[in-house]
């Protein structure tokens, strides 16, 4: 998957300018240079989020990711030691 040219902070910038309504979507997304449907794309992923929200999400996420690796390489370890003391000596 491409890397978007905004940060997520960009995107809630954009957001929040479109919100005020001083110019309309179209014209927001000229400005900007991104098509209409990546704005409306945005606006559902990151719509009510604020700033320091991302940042709490982005942390989450990394934690998360984090434990799956612990659980998996305990997973893996389990499996090996199960089959050590299943084999007869």
């Amino acid at each position: 998957m491409r890397k978007s040219k905004f940060t997520e902070e960009q995107v809630v910038a954009l957001l929040r300018e479109a919100e005020r309504g001083e110019k309309s979507i179209e014209a927001l997304c000229r400005d900007r240079g991104i098509a209409a449907q990546t704005f409306y794309r945005w606006r559902q992923k990151y719509g009510g989020v604020d700033v320091k929200d991302l940042k709490r999400m982005r942390e989450l996420e990394r934690e998360n990711a984090r434990l799956k690796r612990i659980v998996g390489e305990m997973a893996l370890d389990n499996a090996a030691l199960k089959e050590l003391t299943a084999k007869k000596w």
